[in-house]
């Protein structure tokens, strides 16, 4: 039986069959495993971790007296979470098609990839950062982001274990001007707002690649390490003319946590900006979607859910519900059962209902067999979504499904 604890009533003996958190904010590599050395119990209750998931059959229980949530109980509380956040004001954003804008998108996402990888590797060589060309991408992508945001955010999935750092970078400026425009902030700060995401995690051009890319569990020293690339990053900054004050804050900023358990500050509160939010959210998002060298990334709509498991003091509420109407509950790329047992993958988010988007259906679970793709608005459709599914169970490339 499967039981979410606090972790401070986690014992030797107990199976952790999962960390509630980013993998960001412990060292531990493997998604479950007994508890069993004493080093590992320690550096459980010292991370920014609160609960874990353990399992009941697989090794110790919680006392009787210590009350545990079951994985039922956990599952509506996830879903009120997220029926609250369809349910906000969404903000209207006149588009083109995700069709018309995908080749466009995908011009300007090789350029930022190119780009962007220069860039890190001319900071790790000691030169200083030149941003012509990168303000006028940063432009490019935020034009992109208005015509149909979808287009570059899907692209911006695309990346893998040797190319992660960089891309990674170049979703999160993406995601940054998403949910910017999605909250109606100011036009003025979105060229701001998307230079923060691209310089972001600068820092961790100062970090061994052996430790960035270790695919085995870190030692507390490289874990520190790590955790240092938020203030070495700012450092670079520091030393670099044109840069906006908003990049400086999101750069130092986007690990910490609403209830200041994050780092390198251990800010909390109102003294955390609203773009350091920003930026919090949308750095876990891309970086628990992505695959790792060490870790295969969760799925959309199920990285979407883990993090409202865990949002209660981690992320800020209100960007935490805006994020969710910019990439909807079930994302683009997301493969979904539907009512009438045929799987189909997420395609484009709808305005008024994010339980209701876009899909390509292809396929029938009652024959088993390949259907003729067709693309239905289930907003318009006596069907619905059923839950999500993990694509690795049925054998699907959803790539070769999706407008990608």
């Amino acid at each position: 039986m499967l039981k979410k604890i606090s972790v401070r009533n986690v014992k030797l003996g107990m199976y952790l069959q999962e960390i509630c958190g980013s993998w960001m904010d412990h060292p531990f590599w493997k998604k479950s495993f007994e508890l069993t050395d004493p080093k590992d119990l320690k550096m459980l209750t010292e991370c920014d971790i609160h609960e874990v998931w353990i399992d009941t059959e697989k090794g110790l229980d919680i006392e009787s007296i210590v009350v545990g949530l079951s994985e039922e109980e956990s599952q509506k509380e996830i879903d009120l979470k997220l029926q609250e956040a369809a349910q906000s004001t969404a903000k209207s954003i006149p588009r083109i098609s995700v069709h018309e804008e995908l080749e466009q998108a995908r011009k300007v996402h090789g350029k930022a990839r190119e780009a962007v990888t220069l860039m890190f590797q001319e900071v790790r060589m000691g030169k200083a950062l030149q941003l012509d060309g990168i303000s006028s991408l940063v432009d490019e992508i935020s034009l992109s982001i208005t015509r149909h945001p979808e287009a570059f955010l899907s692209l911006s999935r695309l990346k893998n274990k040797d190319n992660y750092t960089y891309l990674h970078s170049v979703a999160v400026c993406a995601l940054m001007i998403a949910l910017g425009k999605q909250m109606g902030l100011e036009q003025t700060v979105f060229k701001d707002l998307g230079m923060a995401g691209l310089l972001h995690d600068i820092g961790k051009s100062l970090i061994p690649d052996a430790v960035l890319n270790k695919p085995g569990r870190l030692s507390d020293e490289e874990f520190n390490m790590v955790k240092t690339h938020p203030l070495r990053g700012w450092e670079i900054l520091k030393g670099s003319e044109g840069i906006c004050q908003t990049a400086f804050d999101v750069c130092r900023h986007h690990h910490e946590r609403v209830d200041g358990a994050g780092y390198p500050d251990k800010l909390s509160g109102e003294a955390l900006s609203l773009f350091a939010r920003m930026g919090a959210v949308c750095d876990v998002y891309d970086a628990i979607t992505s695959n790792r060298c060490y870790k295969v990334g969760w799925e959309p709509a199920e990285a979407i859910r883990k993090m409202a498991e865990w949002q209660e003091g981690h992320f800020d509420n209100t960007v935490f519900h805006a994020f969710v109407k910019t990439i909807g509950i079930y994302p683009s790329g997301t493969l979904v059962k539907l009512k009438s047992t045929r799987l189909a993958v997420v395609i484009e988010q709808t305005e008024k209902n994010l339980l209701a988007p876009i899909v390509k259906v292809f396929f029938s679970t009652k024959s088993g067999t390949q259907l003729q793709p067709k693309i239905i608005d289930l907003s318009h459709s006596g069907d619905s979504i059923l839950n999500a599914e993990d694509p690795q169970k049925w054998g699907f490339d959803l790539t070769k499904l999706t407008v990608i």
